[in-house]
């Protein structure tokens, strides 16, 4: 099933994604906004999804709540329940398999408005926002560079923390359509960003995205990607962050290390 085109929520003054300004001048998008409350960014759109059946999918229900829709008002957004059993922390949204979605550590998905304009050139139609699965699509924060275990304030109440980058799966690539989606998604290594619910709080299209808290060390979302997917040989280095990991992308980074690393001295 082909990901349906619906008019963009958003219209980047870069038609073709990010690369050039109307100027022909480079395109260079930094961590964030700063000012005497720290990086910032904004919230695009809360977006839900309801569950679906499609032929693209592993779930043992047959369906999927990946076709997320933004909605209007305030979204309640609060913990999720322990890994396997919890879905997703974002009041009104659906997870359909709960093997791979939701829980504690993958309780909201967020997706930067800026890369969904990056895959406007290569998927040829603009994709709207939530159209990746993503809960919350973003603003003005370079989610790449965010750190595991980085917390955000967003909107006056929630503070969510960072454990994570999406694994691309057969139904997000069903979803899309798109030949070799896996490849290319993994190759781009810009898998947005999933989030544990640390405080509740009711979250808005327009609410403020602060960053509140930066651990001490280097494992950036997109590092952390890179190393369960294409540079399996950085993954006992990647455990500095192991506190803050979502519970898959731990689970590789410490069987590896067990196998290979021990050998080695590391």
């Amino acid at each position: 099933m082909a990901l349906p085109l619906r008019s963009p929520d958003h219209h980047s003054s870069d038609p073709i994604g990010r690369g050039l300004r109307d100027d022909n001048t480079p395109v260079r998008r930094v961590n964030g906004s700063h000012d005497s409350h720290g990086p910032h960014g904004s919230v695009l759109s809360v977006n839900v999804g309801r569950a679906r059946p499609v032929p693209c999918t592993d779930a043992p229900s047959g369906t999927t709540g990946i076709d997320k829709r933004p909605v209007d008002g305030p979204v309640r957004v609060a913990p999720a329940g322990p890994p396997g059993l919890a879905g997703s922390g974002v009041s009104g949204d659906t997870v359909c398999d709960l093997r791979f979605h939701g829980g504690a550590d993958r309780a909201v998905y967020a997706f930067a408005r800026e890369d969904l304009d990056d895959w406007q050139r290569e998927l040829n139609r603009t994709p709207a926002n939530g159209s990746f699965g993503e809960n919350l699509t973003t603003l003005g924060l370079d989610l790449r560079h965010a750190l595991i275990g980085e917390r955000w304030r967003v909107g006056p109440d929630a503070v969510l923390e960072v454990t994570g980058g999406r694994i691309p799966c057969r139904t997000f690539a069903g979803w899309l359509g798109e030949k070799g989606w896996v490849r290319r998604f993994t190759r781009a290594a810009s898998p947005g960003a999933m989030l544990r619910v640390l405080e509740a709080g009711d979250v808005s299209a327009g609410d403020r995205i602060t960053v509140v808290h930066r651990p001490d060390h280097d494992v950036t979302v997109s590092r952390l990607f890179r190393a369960v997917t294409t540079e399996r040989e950085t993954l006992p280095d990647v455990l500095v962050a192991a506190p803050w990991m979502e519970r898959e992308q731990l689970e590789i980074a410490q069987q590896y290390t067990a196998k290979y690393a021990a050998g080695n001295g590391r």
